[in-house]
């Protein structure tokens, strides 16, 4: 009985351990891309534009941009370039979890927590259309 539960604890280990979800972050690095995003009940559709070193934001009519800087091939520091409230200045720490042809998901989080502030990590997916 003893050798049964060892034998079966190690095979599922064998089982998830050979598991490894895709990420090729290279081929997301620059782009167009599409996210979808929900604002009271409302679900709406926002665009991108990233490059080497900006995120440039579409959405609800307003241009947004933010500054990029790469920490490895899938996470990256965003920094508003002119940021119009105390919420804005903060950083944000971007990292890509997975990817497929034309997507990837992500989860982002501020990148500095203040004080005994919890963190709150948010996730999300990102089409990418050109």
């Amino acid at each position: 009985m003893k050798f049964l539960f060892s034998f079966s604890l190690i095979f599922l280990f064998l089982l998830t351990s050979c598991y490894n979800k895709e990420r090729n972050c290279n081929d997301f690095k620059t782009g167009t891309f599409e996210f979808t995003y929900t604002i009271d009940g409302v679900e709406k559709t926002g665009r991108f534009v990233r490059t080497d070193s900006l995120n440039i934001d579409y959405y609800e009519n307003k241009i947004d941009t933010a500054s990029i800087r790469w920490i490895n091939d899938c996470e990256f520091i965003m920094k508003h370039i002119n940021p119009k409230n105390m919420s804005e200045e903060k950083a944000i720490h971007m990292k890509i979890l997975t990817t497929s042809e034309n997507s990837y998901t992500f989860e982002y989080s501020l990148a500095i927590q203040h004080g005994s502030q919890q963190k709150h990590i948010e996730k999300g997916e990102a089409t990418k259309i050109d």
